[in-house]
């Protein structure tokens, strides 16, 4: 069951609802302006995973994505090992397209020193910074960047590139900045 459910931490579901909340300290300080918010649950075979929150500027535009400040939330509905989110992460990045061998090994290194084990209740915050890479925290704790704009698109496409594995959970988060 444990292996079941750490294969779950970025498989195939369906969102299941929206729901607002107020921004954290270290989104809004990421992003000056206002923020519109979108939220999604993703839940897999009746597994409840965690709730996906992005927040962007009015008028986030999704094909320049790449190219736009915004912050991702993901509110674990249970607990994960950090190396297996880690290890999740790459192989949703592979799915999306060709990954190229020395950038994974880099990147796996990188989010498995970054990404702590979490247990149900935790926010990892992921800040897109254009450019420059991302920014991670928990519970609004800096945890740390990777400072590579290449790792940043490919980590957050997981989520909004249109060949994401969660087609579902990408337009219910969109939907609602539209």
């Amino acid at each position: 069951m444990r292996a079941l459910a750490c294969s779950l931490v970025l498989a195939g579901a369906l969102p299941v609802h929206a729901s607002g909340g107020a921004v954290p300290q270290t989104v809004a300080a990421a992003l000056a302006e206002k923020q519109a918010l979108a939220s999604t649950r993703l839940r897999i075979w009746g597994f409840e995973v965690y709730d996906a929150r992005l927040w962007a500027r009015p008028g986030f535009d999704l094909p320049d994505f790449e190219t736009l400040p915004f912050a991702l939330e993901l509110a674990y509905l249970r607990n994960f090992k950090g190396a297996d989110i880690a290890r999740r992460s790459i192989d949703e990045m592979r799915q999306a397209g060709p990954l190229d061998e020395a950038d994974a090994a880099r990147w796996l290194e990188a989010m498995t020193a970054l990404f702590p084990d979490v247990r149900r209740g935790d926010r990892i915050t992921g800040v897109h910074l254009p450019g420059s890479g991302a920014r991670f925290y928990l519970n609004d704790r800096l945890l740390g960047e990777v400072a590579e704009d290449r790792f940043s698109r490919r980590f957050f496409g997981i989520w909004l590139s249109e060949r994401t594995s969660q087609p579902r959970m990408r337009e219910a988060l969109l939907a609602q900045l539209r």
